[in-house]
């Protein structure tokens, strides 16, 4: 049986201060919250609802901020967040029901062809490209199902959403990641909603991480803006090869 201690609580507050941080800038804070959770004794389907408890933090408040600054059309984007919403939702509900195997042989290939993609790719810049798909094509294809993934199964979700908008929408790397990380929120919020109702939610431990988030988000979120590729892209790289390295690991290690 899991029990709260302030050690624990301490422990986590800070790892979630790092995983916003990282979040905020190229995605896969999971990488440190989810194995901090399960360390700590959460059972895994616990440690998935708690960290999109905390994750909602982080998303919520980098997306604030980047609305704040200007980054984030959100008229424009709206039909994407109820897309991504909806996705999520769909994906949370299903994996539920069927093997996800095969998604776990193949998702740290697809997470390393990322990591390429931002590494060799000289279309990745600050700025603005012709875009491949209208919004709304984008909604109902990108966002949809990147939304879906994310509930199906979740690892580099804010890196399948940044590349999207890089390679499909024509965006900019920063404002890429700025409206990565609002469909993030939405994609978070939607699961969460299913794991509180399947009761594999500790609050108390998820708000307090919570905060955590919100305080590296905030602060990853001003590199963003003010650092802009310098700091993403290596960010983006690094932590696509090291997920890649850890689903390999956990599969074949």
């Amino acid at each position: 049986m899991f029990e709260l201690t302030l050690q624990i609580a301490i422990i986590l507050f800070f790892v979630a201060i790092l995983a916003g941080f990282i979040d905020a800038i190229a995605g896969g804070g999971g990488l440190l919250t989810i194995p901090a959770l399960m360390w700590a004794g959460l059972p895994p389907a616990a440690a998935l609802g708690t960290n999109k408890l905390q994750a909602c933090g982080g998303s919520f408040f980098a997306s604030l901020y980047f609305i704040r600054k200007g980054m984030i059309n959100l008229k424009q984007a709206r039909l994407s967040i109820i897309c991504a919403f909806v996705g999520a939702a769909v994906g949370t509900i299903i994996v539920q029901m069927i093997d996800v195997t095969i998604l776990q042989l193949v998702l740290p290939f697809l997470i390393l062809a990322i990591g390429c993609y931002f590494l060799f790719s000289k279309k990745i810049s600050e700025d603005d490209k012709q875009q491949v798909l209208t919004p709304t094509m984008f909604a109902f294809t990108a966002a949809l199902g990147v939304g879906f993934y994310d509930g199906f199964f979740g690892p580099g979700t804010g890196s399948f959403f940044a590349l999207a908008f890089v390679s499909l929408a024509g965006y900019g790397l920063a404002k890429a990641t700025a409206h990565a990380k609002i469909l993030n929120f939405a994609t978070n919020i939607s699961s969460l909603i299913f794991f509180l109702i399947g009761g594999q939610v500790f609050i108390v431990l998820g708000l307090i991480m919570l905060v955590g988030q919100a305080i590296g988000a905030t602060l990853g979120s001003r590199l963003v803006m003010s650092k802009g590729v310098k700091i993403i892209k290596p960010l983006v790289v690094t932590m696509s090869f090291l997920m890649s390295f850890k689903l390999l690991w956990a599969q074949y290690g």
